[in-house]
């Protein structure tokens, strides 16, 4: 049975409130033996969450912690302060989700740059990679990766949602992409082409649960056991063995969270 790694979820969120076990176990069954849970802060009092679901379940649950492009504008000198001293813990082995989202724009453009090029900073003092979010900004966020030397810690850009062009402007800066759901989505040509002819050891498999449920559970609660469906999807589109895909994928997911 192949093994999976969901290298981005949210096992925070509200929508699993009192179902955490039941939806570790779901997982479990189906292969997923590892899961990093995401940490979007907006506040100092946010720090914690994705932390104490890695004390709980330390064999299987990794962690990234950072502040959301949507949340950029919270990014004020103490919660930066605070987010500095938490990202510096061993157990948080990313930092992120940051970046860029010019679709929705929930934050000023310009208060979402500032907070990205800060994080940037931040992961390079404390020497760990970055989970970032990119989404109608690629200009912007390569522009951002290179000028604040991103290229020294690497990391992930998350739910690719870009070109295979994309994908390999990033590459050559030391970043991977991770493929969510969309990959099972016929209408997105453009990731699926991406995700077909990205290098398999630059490849890695996320849910973003509770989000972007793939094919057979489109419009449901996604979470971290559907991500075998999105491994299988990207699969078919190369013309390789699934078990080949997970594992490759898994082995790359270990080597940036640093787990074995």
């Amino acid at each position: 049975m192949a093994r999976y790694f969901d290298t981005h979820c949210h096992l925070d969120d509200r929508r699993y409130a009192g179902e955490t076990d039941a939806v570790l176990a779901r997982a479990r069954a189906a292969g997923v033996d590892r899961m990093a849970t995401i940490g979007c802060v907006r506040d100092v009092d946010g720090l914690g969450s994705a932390l104490a679901l890695v004390d709980a379940y330390p064999d299987v649950v990794t962690c990234a912690i950072g502040v959301h492009p949507h949340d950029a504008a919270s990014l004020d000198d103490t919660l930066f302060d605070a987010l500095a001293r938490t990202v510096a813990d061993p157990r948080v082995k990313l930092v992120g989700e940051m970046g860029l989202d010019y679709h929705y724009d929930h934050s000023p453009r310009e208060a979402q740059r500032e907070a990205f090029r800060r994080q940037i900073a931040l992961a390079r003092a404390v020497r760990k990679p970055i989970v970032v979010h990119t989404r109608e900004a690629r200009a912007d966020t390569l522009e951002i990766l290179v000028s604040e030397g991103a290229r020294d810690v690497g990391g992930i850009l998350h739910c690719f949602s870009e070109d295979p062009a994309f994908a390999r402007a990033a590459l050559d800066l030391g970043f991977v992409a991770s493929f969510s759901g969309i990959t099972t989505f016929r209408s997105a040509t453009d990731v699926r082409e991406a995700a077909r002819t990205q290098p398999l050891d630059a490849l890695l498999l996320e849910t973003d649960a509770p989000y972007l449920a793939p094919i057979p559970h489109r419009g449901k609660r996604n979470e971290p056991a559907f991500v075998v469906h999105t491994g299988e999807a990207i699969a078919a589109l190369r013309g390789e063995d699934p078990e080949l895909v997970a594992d490759a994928a898994y082995r790359t997911a270990c080597r940036l969270f640093g787990v074995s």
